[in-house]
């Protein structure tokens, strides 16, 4: 509905802001002036005690100095009454005795059609909610569980299932009368090709109702339930009421405890959103399966002046921060920007939570960086910059991302604190010349100049992780990248393979693809990889460092180079895993009467696992003992007897 030139201002004017807010807040007498229209109060957005809300009823504008909240009356009764702007131009209208305009008859029937809709979408999240109590459901109740969703969990976020069938909710809709074109038009069924009834969208998923800031049911998100799906996760197709790139789950209540005082958290998924709520993280949203784009990165800022955005501890997740500051950067404003909270290597939210619980979050979340040195770590980690051609290069690519900034404050803010980080970067080099050592008072003293860990570094799974697991966990990817550049040594270790435990889920889909088709050459492999796991799960495994240095993976085709890269590996984990069996049976015996077996099996086990990590790299030097008691080699001895039996120590005659 369009609105006559200068209604909106004649509007604004008539309605008192003062008087529109003084319905929900008790004004502070000490602080505010209602003489000069200077009113304070506790703010209504988030719990408080002092008076930092200000209104200024002579330019009809408030600001919250807790949570940043700002507005006119029209933005303040559609966050306070939970409407849409034309709902709350209508009731300051009403107020101010002001007629609204005719409204367009076009306008008012795609308005009473998305109505229509919507009420079509709440019948389908019933229908999806009582599938999941079928017996149909019960591996998806299982996953479900094994994921540690309760009861009270399924019934907050309406999750449902859709059963495997292909008219299931289709004939569940027509039997209550709901027309062909309403079920199409919410994007619940698709149209037959062959001409016949059209079939469910969704089928053999578990179902997530998505809904929009009014709190309708607008979409749904869809986990497949078959591994062997095209897609994990299906959205509905965009309608009148869904449009993907300008809704983010779980928006209305990530709203709500924005205004309590929660920091607003951006995750990946809907497992993410849900758990990182189930733990006390209540205002966290999460785009639609695609990258955040314009539109929801400036809902956020309606939100949240400074959301931080979770970033999952993989190469897809470092690649979709850095794609979100080339989209942020032109758009910054002052008090507008976002903050990076990296997840260890490997681990999304969810897993975190699982692994760490809700303090290991929020220490990821004390540690968040802002947007500037994310820039800065981008254009700078793993580069030598020792040649002027290299430094100019990084001059001219910052240079270049900055003047994308179009607010001049900023733009003058991010140049001086990418020079004082390029002071550092090129200075502290200098100054680590020279054994590393530190000048004190005009001389050179004995203190080794430390450099702080890179943040990747911190994040990377190695440090993130604990006990011995992630050595077993690392040559694993190993093993597997090598098979995947050279499917032809496959047959040659396929008991291995089999044997690898593979406690990560990508690599056990991994390993069982390579043993179901490791006939196929490397582009099919890749291809049914991709398939399952998503087009990312390639290149997560083989962008990991540890990964990416390994020879076979830099040469792939190389038979010799693949083959002894994984027989290598291979007695690593052999040896590894022995000892571990034989530390738990020494573990069961010992509950009994020990003896001397189990401390020799256990010695025995543990030189062989030493001797497998030496990869044939020991020093099988044979030594003598001087009598000082220092070691020398013998064969370097013997070459210096050599050496000292060809000296002659007696004068050359004719010399006085």
């Amino acid at each position: 509905m369009s609105l006559p030139p200068g209604f909106l201002d004649e509007l604004r004017g008539r309605a008192s802001l003062s008087a529109v807010v003084g319905r929900k807040v008790i004004w502070d007498a000490r602080k505010s002036n209602q003489g000069k229209g200077d009113m304070w109060a506790p703010c209504p957005f988030h719990q408080e005690k002092s008076a930092s809300f200000h209104v200024d009823d002579r330019k009809g504008f408030y600001y919250c100095f807790g949570c940043h909240a700002k507005g006119d009356a029209i933005s303040f009764v559609r966050e306070t009454e939970n409407v849409g702007f034309m709902e709350a131009v209508e009731i300051l209208a009403r107020e101010a005795g002001m007629t609204m305009p005719a409204r367009d008859p076009k306008a008012a029937e795609k308005a009473d059609h998305r109505t229509e809709l919507a009420e079509v979408m709440e019948l389908a999240v019933r229908w999806f909610r009582l599938q999941l109590q079928t017996g149909a459901a019960a591996a998806a109740r299982d996953y479900l569980a094994h994921r540690g969703l309760d009861a009270g969990a399924l019934e907050r976020w309406e999750i449902g299932f859709a059963p495997d069938s292909w008219r299931g909710l289709w004939d569940a809709l027509k039997a209550k009368n709901i027309a062909d074109d309403l079920i199409l038009g919410a994007g619940l069924a698709k149209p037959s090709s062959k001409g016949g009834t059209p079939y469910d969208t969704f089928r053999g998923r578990i179902m997530f109702p998505i809904r929009d800031a009014r709190g309708r049911a607008v979409a749904f998100g869809g986990r497949a339930m078959d591994p062997n799906d095209n897609a994990k996760y299906l959205n509905s197709p965009e309608t009148d009421l869904f449009d993907k790139g300008r809704s983010l789950y779980n928006i209305r209540d990530a709203r709500t405890a924005v205004g309590k005082g929660q920091p607003l958290l951006v995750a990946e998924g809907y497992m993410d959103v849900i758990a990182l709520a189930g733990a006390g993280f209540e205002a966290a949203v999460a785009p639609l399966g695609t990258a955040i784009t314009e539109n929801q990165l400036q809902m956020l800022w309606r939100i949240d002046p400074e959301p931080v955005i979770t970033l999952d501890g993989d190469a897809a997740g470092q690649r979709a921060a850095l794609r979100l500051i080339d989209l942020a950067l032109p758009l910054l404003e002052a008090g507008r920007s976002l903050r990076f909270a990296m997840m260890p290597e490997g681990q999304d939210p969810d897993d975190l939570l699982k692994s760490g619980g809700a303090g290991a979050v929020q220490a990821r979340l004390d540690q968040a960086v802002p947007m500037v040195q994310l820039l800065w770590q981008r254009e700078t980690e793993g580069r030598v910059f020792d040649s002027p051609e290299r430094k100019a290069a990084l001059d001219k690519t910052l240079r270049e991302k900055i003047m994308l900034i179009r607010d001049g404050s900023i733009r003058s803010h991010y140049g001086q604190e990418i020079k004082d980080l390029r002071w550092q970067l090129f200075r502290g080099a200098k100054a680590a010349t020279g054994a590393g050592r530190a000048w004190v008072k005009g001389r050179r003293a004995s203190v080794p100049v430390k450099q702080p860990p890179m943040p990747s570094t911190k994040a990377s799974f190695l440090a993130g992780a604990e006990g011995e697991r992630p050595a077993e966990h690392l040559r694993e990817a190993v093993i597997l990248a090598a098979f995947l550049s050279c499917p032809k040594i496959i047959a040659d270790f396929e008991s291995g393979l089999e044997a690898m435990r593979c406690r990560d889920r990508d690599h056990a889909v991994m390993r069982d693809l390579l043993l179901r088709h490791g006939h196929e050459d490397s582009t099919a492999l890749h291809e049914r990889i991709s398939d399952v796991l998503g087009p990312d799960a390639l290149e997560n495994l083989t962008s990991q460092r540890h990964v990416a240095i390994t020879p076979c993976v830099r040469n792939p085709g190389n038979v010799d180079m693949a083959r002894m890269t994984v027989a290598e590996e291979m007695a690593k984990l052999e040896a590894a895993h022995g000892l571990d069996a034989e530390i738990a049976d020494a573990a069961e015996d010992l509950s009994g009467v020990a003896d001397e077996g189990v401390t020799w099996r256990l010695s025995e086990a543990a030189r062989a696992a030493q001797q497998a990590t030496r990869s044939g790299q020991e020093d099988k030097a044979e030594y003598e003992v001087g009598a000082n008691g220092a070691r020398v080699s013998k064969e370097e001895r013997s070459a210096l007897d050599a050496l000292l039996g060809n000296i002659r120590f007696e004068k050359p005659k004719g010399r006085g």
